[in-house]
């Protein structure tokens, strides 16, 4: 039933044997980020540094969720982020994703050098909740941490789902001084007249366009037209997924001037993204090293 759902209604699906594995797979998947999240640990999470494109300084990070599983194999995001949906908050952490990147950005700003804004992905249960604003409030107040450092990600999709709703909540957020991106441009059905009236300030370009942007003349219009677009509304535009030095020169080319992705790194944990900081603010440089 639910595959034919998916596969937009009104249509016959028939049973097939990989239709249960894959169910089996999202039940362990869901079991194993209750376990996660009730655990509170920091194992789980990482850290995956933001650059400036043109000289590779790390401009901030993005606090992640990194589900490790038993042996070599690792769960990608794109696979535990939909079953996370489903689980239910854990009594300590009802705000999912504010407290634990809170709790990372406090032990981020714990050196002696800023990390610049830390993201934080904002789901829509959290967004949901109707004292969001107020629990906010309490662990920006609880951890010490000022909103002015702390950039929540909303998708483009949560976004759109219901402005009317919506638009009051990240007014409150910008007023505490939260700056607020909208993740995954380009695969939800936002205008440019909702652009004009959310409160946000930069745009994430989806890393499914930055993939093929340098030889796609498709994804490459898609990839320009964003750039330019953020631009013209005072927008910061960061390319998520830049994984080779062709994506990377593209994008300078296009105008982009924040990167984030494997070329400049994997995602590394508190203490060695703290050590990267110290190292830029004392100049020893490159801290990444790209082509000139």
């Amino acid at each position: 039933m639910y595959h034919a759902k998916r596969a937009g209604r009104n249509c016959q699906v028939f049973y097939a044997p990989e239709m249960n594995a894959a169910a089996v797979e999202r039940l362990l998947l869901k079991s194993k980020l209750r376990r996660a999240r009730s655990s509170a640990t920091s194992s789980c999470c990482a850290t995956s540094p933001r650059w400036t494109s043109p000289r590779g300084k790390v401009v901030g990070a993005e606090a992640l969720l990194r589900l490790a599983a038993a042996g070599p194999r690792r769960h990608r995001p794109s696979q535990f982020h939909p079953a996370g949906r489903g689980v239910a908050p854990h009594p300590r952490h009802r705000c999912l994703g504010v407290e634990p990147g809170v709790q990372r950005l406090r032990r981020l700003a714990e050196g002696d050098c800023g990390p610049g804004l830390v993201a934080i992905n904002l789901s829509l249960k959290e967004l949901s909740q109707a004292s969001f604003i107020p629990r906010c409030r309490s662990v920006f107040e609880r951890h010490g941490v000022s909103p002015a450092r702390v950039e929540l990600e909303i998708t483009e999709t949560t976004l759109m789902l219901d402005a009317e709703r919506t638009l009051p909540l990240l007014d409150e957020l910008r007023a505490m001084g939260v700056h607020l991106s909208i993740d995954d441009f380009g695969t939800g059905y936002s205008s440019l007249s909702a652009l004009q009236q959310f409160p946000i300030g930069t745009l994430k370009i989806d890393q499914s366009f930055v993939r093929n942007a340098a030889g796609d003349p498709d994804d490459a219009t898609i990839v320009r037209t964003i750039i330019e677009m953020g631009r013209s509304l005072g927008l910061q535009v960061l390319a998520e997924g830049v994984e080779t030095e062709e994506q990377r020169e593209f994008l300078l080319r296009s105008g982009c001037q924040f990167g984030q992705g494997r070329l400049f790194g994997e995602p590394v944990s508190a203490d060695e993204f703290l050590d990267m900081v110290l190292r830029q603010a004392t100049g020893q440089f490159p801290v990444l090293r790209l082509p000139a």
